[in-house]
């Protein structure tokens, strides 16, 4: 019989929660829940035996937790939005020390696949003449960044096939999980392409996915590699 796969989890805000959750009836076992935003000195201690670790902290830990952990020999699976301008540099540290860190500003399948699409539609518009475009995201009151990393991927997304910026607008109220919508505008005409996030559990699913994909390998590594998304379909 498989064995259960054990998680160390740094950070337990809604989405550490939403995790712990969801683990076992998805043949985890939960070895360590971790409330401080950053790890102590005794990062194998605190990891526990974990055969990977999901962190989901604050942007000014990030970094420092992805060495900790990958110095102490573990995977990491990382989705604190917010810091990804430090990313090609800790993710050529993780590769110098033949770690392993998987990334994504959303652990969604569906809006990884909604990346795709909007790209897609941006490329086919581009040669519509008369479109306008624009991204409107919601998420709840304590999402801390604005515009939201997942708002910022899509953004490029659809510029690579668009040819220029899309403007953003951020909404935070009430306790959206997210909300992610693009509408290309013309004088008679609209498309609108939206994903809603009925449920945090959506991303602690994917998360987990995420985590199963990542043991055993060595790398820097998205979401669009869990799912099979090849570069050369982002273009």
């Amino acid at each position: 019989m498989k064995r259960n796969r054990k998680v160390a989890l740094i950070g337990m805000g809604k989405m550490g929660h939403a995790i712990a959750e969801l683990a076992s009836s998805r043949g985890w076992t939960v070895v360590a829940q971790l409330d401080e935003p950053e790890m102590g000195s005794d990062v194998k201690k605190q990891l526990a035996g974990a055969d990977v670790a999901i962190e989901f902290t604050v942007p000014g830990a990030a970094p420092k937790n992805i060495r900790a952990v990958v110095d102490a020999g573990y995977p990491i699976v990382v989705g604190t939005t917010g810091w990804h301008a430090e990313l090609p540099t800790v993710a050529d540290w993780v590769r110098q020390h033949d770690g392993a860190l998987l990334t994504s500003a959303n652990f969604s399948l569906g809006v990884n696949i909604f990346e795709f699409i909007v790209a897609t539609a941006g490329r086919l518009l581009h040669e519509a003449p008369g479109f306008d475009a624009h991204l409107v995201e919601t998420h709840h009151m304590a999402k801390k960044d604005a515009p939201s990393g997942t708002a910022l991927l899509l953004e490029m997304a659809v510029r690579r096939g668009w040819g220029r910026e899309v403007p953003v607008t951020s909404i935070r109220t009430g306790s959206v999980p997210g909300t992610h919508e693009i509408i290309f505008d013309a004088p008679f005409e609209q498309i609108r392409l939206s994903h809603v996030a009925r449920d945090r559990r959506v991303f602690a699913e994917g998360a987990l996915i995420a985590a199963s994909w990542l043991i055993g390998r060595k790398g820097v590594f998205t979401m669009a590699d869990v799912l099979g998304l090849s570069t050369s379909e982002k273009t």
